[in-house]
């Protein structure tokens, strides 16, 4: 009951800054907005559904070459037949929860020979029951949190990723609902899991992961996080079939959730201190105190990520 009513406050607060309504209200002030990526190269994950599906197939019909990973080849042959691209759209299957293999992608015949101006760090899961990976991790985590961490290092590490290049870390409003914390993601126990709060928690982590490579980086390449807003996606509907049934229609569509994710890639703007990117604007990191609390920052985390893929990873 108390979560229940937690969980309701929650979207109360919320609701006129993600819902589609406040999409179309921010919108009407916009310039009209024709971006051409001709010559670069994307590289989009979980990009057979969702938001990231329209990312990819925006991306195309700019003129971009488009890395398209995903786990499912029928999907992936979907979202190929769909791109009307001249053969610039080329799939990728890979599990990016199995960090061994998303860890050897940067020598893939698909990548290995060009240089991504574009990463874009998309997939993610809610999972409302505990899974574990073949290599023993939490499955969300995995999937939400180590495996970025494993392919933007890896693609650094082998000199695939542009040294002006932009990587986008598309995080969630769930993020609201957390501090940063570190062992606590690397669940081990099923007893011990709960998926809201695993969700939270990664969706924290990937904000401070942009503090983390930015203060590495030092301006190449440069990462951005942003928040897509309440969008109508599969994964919502599986995960959270009550939220989508109440909200159903005021829900954002894939191409309104990845509108940011364009406008970032076309303004290119300088490394942020702190700050979420949602609807073209800069949105405060915290709503409410007790997510500032944290004893960990965020070259903490990214020493975590790397101690904590370094056990399936050779140094």
């Amino acid at each position: 009951m108390i979560r229940t009513l937690g969980s309701l406050l929650f979207y109360a607060r919320f609701l006129r800054s993600f819902s589609a309504i406040a999409y179309r209200r921010r919108a009407r002030n916009w310039p009209d907005f024709n971006p051409d990526y001709s010559g670069q190269t994307w590289l989009v994950t979980g990009a057979t559904g969702g938001i990231a599906r329209s990312v990819a197939l925006t991306a195309v019909s700019c003129g971009a070459t488009v890395i398209a990973v995903g786990r499912s080849t029928t999907k992936l042959e979907a979202l190929c037949a769909d791109a009307n691209d001249d053969g610039r759209l080329i799939p990728l299957r890979a599990d990016l929860s199995e960090l061994v293999d998303v860890a050897n992608l940067p020598n893939h015949e698909a990548i290995s020979e060009r240089s991504i101006d574009v990463l874009v760090n998309s997939v993610g899961v809610l999972l409302n029951k505990f899974e574990t990976t073949s290599e023993d991790f939490e499955r969300s985590f995995a999937t939400n949190l180590l495996g970025h961490w494993v392919l933007t290092e890896s693609l650094l590490a082998e000199k695939r990723l542009a040294c002006d290049g932009l990587v986008i870390e598309v995080s969630s409003g769930g993020m609201y609902g957390s501090a940063l914390k570190l062992e606590p993601m690397d669940c081990r126990r099923p007893d011990d899991y709960d998926g809201m709060v695993a969700y939270a928690m990664h969706k924290r982590a990937q904000v401070e992961l942009t503090h983390h490579w930015n203060q590495r980086w030092q301006g190449g390449p440069i990462a951005h996080v942003m928040h897509p807003g309440w969008v109508d996606t599969e994964g919502v509907k599986n995960a959270l079939p009550v939220f989508r049934s109440a909200l159903k229609t005021i829900l954002r569509n894939p191409a309104q959730g990845a509108d940011t994710i364009h406008w970032l890639v076309d303004e290119y703007p300088e490394a942020v201190g702190e700050g979420i990117w949602l609807d073209r604007e800069l949105h405060p990191e915290h709503e409410f105190k007790f997510t500032r609390h944290s004893s960990f920052d965020a070259n903490a985390l990214g020493n975590f990520l790397k101690r904590t893929a370094g056990r399936v990873l050779q140094p």
